[in-house]
């Protein structure tokens, strides 16, 4: 096999001249085939059951091959999208895989959450052509999973590093903490990830359900950086079990702070504090990564007519999990209209086929409780967009006198997350800012304490899972310049 991936190489050039491009445009998009609505609320399965092999030979041919692919620069790690859609188109499968892992340490999970209809997608050429653009992410996820399950792992040797490498820490195991100890490892470097749940993988692990990303998927990866010699050590609260000064005792040279966004907000509104009333950090954390009503210990509150609100992504699996806990019925209040909600449209859409109701331009206003101090009913605003506001999405204003009380048993808020703490308040001198997030520099992610660089929601505030990978990857590639140079 030619190993030249460029887009000039004769393999690529005689690919191109096969099919002309307006054959290429004309062929339609392909359908993920999905597990049926009725079926998939009655248990944990994943809900898209990914494209075979010939679908996917026939959604890379749909590929232009770009002279100057837009793709790449709309994906946050800078992945070789051509490169590896055009190995799909091959047949080249493993090779495909290989060509996205240069850049991605986590290709299966972003394949399966990265919101590639507002990134990569989003620049395809297609979309000037009013045609469906090339489903990015359905063939990332192909590619990743063809490995997964053809490849044989005990042969993939990890690459030799020597004890006398610099030695970093990686603060938390989420998707920037992940991304930032594969880069550094391929460099050559040796890497510890500190987490402080018993569970690697972080938000990966304890946000995001498995009818959206089966654990095995998210384990499978972080077994690949163990074979690249990336340790991990579980139930270290950095900033509690040890200091980032122990850290520097013990010999790292280099730390990178990606400790999320775990603190859930609440609405600051009368009643949150009754019984019945719970954020959706606890209520997915308790299912997905503690098993509550599914065979752990664990327990976790349940609800026959329960509220969600809000209306991004978390907002979307808290409610579909909810459908499967056993609620009768499950209601996603948004104070905006179906059209602003920030959550993916294909997310949006699996809730509403599995018996989500929208109860948009609503806000809760209070929560009611008996005299048993419980959630029985909430009371909700009606709502019309007025003017955008700084985020560009017309603010929702109250209807005068629109309010009505709603029965509920349960509700789940999912308004938001805030920084954890711990670390930045434990870290003399470093740099906040108002919302508590880390301050770095945006190219470099290093902050102004020497070589502490940090990255993800502990810098944004709350972001996409392959933001947070780009955080790392940057971060990776400019401490490893601050060690070689020094």
């Amino acid at each position: 096999m030619n190993q030249d991936t460029s887009r000039d190489a004769q393999w690529r050039v005689e690919l191109r001249q096969r099919i002309n491009p307006k054959e290429r445009t004309a062929i339609d998009r392909v359908v993920m085939p999905q597990l049926d609505p009725a079926y998939r609320i009655t248990c944990n399965e994943e809900v898209n059951q990914g494209i075979t092999a010939e679908q996917a030979m026939t959604e890379a041919t749909r590929c232009l091959d770009c002279n100057n692919p837009q793709c790449v620069t709309g994906c946050p790690v800078g992945i070789d999208i051509p490169g590896f859609i055009k190995r799909i188109e091959c047949g080249q499968f493993g090779e495909a895989a290989a060509t996205i892992k240069l850049t991605s340490s986590l290709p299966a999970v972003c394949g399966r959450v990265c919101p590639q209809e507002k990134q990569c997608e989003s620049r395809c050429l297609h979309n000037k052509m009013k045609r469906p653009p090339v489903a990015i992410g359905y063939l990332e996820r192909f590619a990743a999973d063809w490995q997964l399950a053809n490849e044989d792992e005990s042969s993939q040797a990890a690459p030799a590093v020597s004890p006398d490498a610099p030695r970093v820490a990686v603060v938390g195991s989420g998707p920037a903490g992940l991304s930032f100890a594969g880069d550094m490892a391929k460099r050559g470097f040796r890497v510890t990830v500190f987490e402080a749940l018993h569970e690697i993988g972080g938000v990966l692990k304890y946000g995001i359900p498995e009818f959206r990303l089966p654990n095995r998927i998210v384990d499978h990866e972080i077994d690949g950086l163990r074979r690249m010699g990336v340790e991990f050590v579980t139930n270290c609260l950095i900033g509690r079990t040890l200091t980032i000064d122990d850290l520097r005792e013990q010999g790292f040279r280099g730390i990178f702070v990606a400790s999320g966004a775990g603190f859930p907000r609440f609405m600051d509104i009368p009643g949150e504090n009754l019984t019945g009333v719970m954020s959706s950090n606890e209520y997915l954390t308790r299912i997905n990564l503690m098993e509550a009503g599914r065979g752990g210990d664990t327990p976790v509150m349940r609800g026959k007519v329960i509220a969600v609100i809000g209306g991004g992504n978390t907002a979307m699996d808290s409610a579909r999990t909810a459908l499967r806990m056993g609620a009768e019925r499950v209601m996603l209040v948004y104070r905006r209209s179906e059209d602003e909600m920030p959550a993916r449209r294909e997310e949006v859409g699996h809730a509403r086929e599995e018996g989500v109701e929208f109860m948009t331009l609503h806000n809760p206003v209070e929560y009611v409780g008996d005299d048993k101090g419980r959630l029985c009913a909430m009371r909700v605003q009606r709502m019309e967009l007025g003017e955008p506001d700084a985020s560009g999405r017309r603010s929702p204003v109250p209807v005068p006198g629109a309010i009505t009380e709603v029965p509920v048993d349960l509700v789940i808020v999912a308004v938001g997350v805030s920084p954890n703490q711990l670390v930045p308040s434990s870290v003399q001198g470093l740099e906040v800012s108002r919302r508590h997030t880390i301050v770095v520099d945006e190219e470099t992610m290093c902050s102004n304490v020497s070589m502490l660089y940090a990255g993800g929601d502990i810098v944004r505030g709350g972001a996409t899972v392959i933001l947070a990978m780009g955080d790392g990857r940057r971060a990776a590639a400019a401490m490893a310049a601050q060690l070689q140079s020094e």
